[in-house]
């Protein structure tokens, strides 16, 4: 194992991937509104939708992801649940996504770029 393939074998489990997962009242006109500036909040931040009610973001360290949950926290509207879940990059590349027959897979992700 090369110094490179150790290096991206721990930094594989040191990245973090957080979801944001919600659900929020659109009974209202004003809750649609907070629900509306809510997700663009999220894309503000760096979130990308990952499914219409789950917003995705990497982050290069625990540190960082910690930063981005309590800019989630500060932005929830004061109706609904909005719930935060960090996986490693390990973890996030074990995902199975399965898409049905007849839909058609959303376009790629974003590549993020990071300076160390």
């Amino acid at each position: 194992m090369t110094d490179y393939d150790l290096f991206s074998a721990i930094n594989a489990f040191k990245t973090v991937w957080i979801y944001a997962l919600f659900d929020l009242p659109v009974t209202t006109k004003k809750q649609r509104g907070e629900a509306s500036r809510f997700r663009t909040n999220l894309v503000k931040d760096g979130f990308s939708m990952f499914q219409y009610s789950v917003y995705i973001r990497h982050c290069a360290s625990k540190e960082q992801a910690e930063v981005h949950i309590a800019r989630v926290k500060k932005m929830t509207p004061p109706e609904g649940m909005v719930t935060i879940l960090q996986v490693t990059d390990k973890q996030f590349d074990q995902m199975v996504t399965i898409y049905g027959a007849k839909t058609v897979p959303p376009p790629p992700c974003p590549v993020q770029l990071e300076l160390f």
